[in-house]
């Protein structure tokens, strides 16, 4: 899983026919300080991220299995809205 924060959003008017209707975001990793990691990602969102939260994110088989999207040709999936991250160690 990575932890990530919601950066903006992308629109496609032409795709694949299974992405009709997917909110397709893009993340930037973070640290768990909260720190911005390097890259960003596009993932599709399955829990209604908004602006600037804090997500969990999939990638590869797993963001497949996330629900709905057994048959979505995607690489990441947002499955998580993080209320808090707590270090210990």
């Amino acid at each position: 899983m990575i932890l990530a924060r919601t950066w903006g959003t992308v629109v496609a008017t032409r795709k694949d026919p299974r992405l009709q209707g997917q909110k397709l975001l893009v993340i930037k990793p973070i640290s768990l300080e909260g720190k911005d990691e390097s890259g960003f990602l596009i993932a599709l969102d399955t829990v209604g991220a908004g602006a600037n939260e804090t997500v969990l994110v999939v990638q590869g088989s797993s963001a497949r299995l996330a629900h709905g999207l057994k048959e979505c040709p995607v690489d990441a999936a947002i499955v998580g809205i993080v209320d808090s991250v707590t270090a210990t160690g």
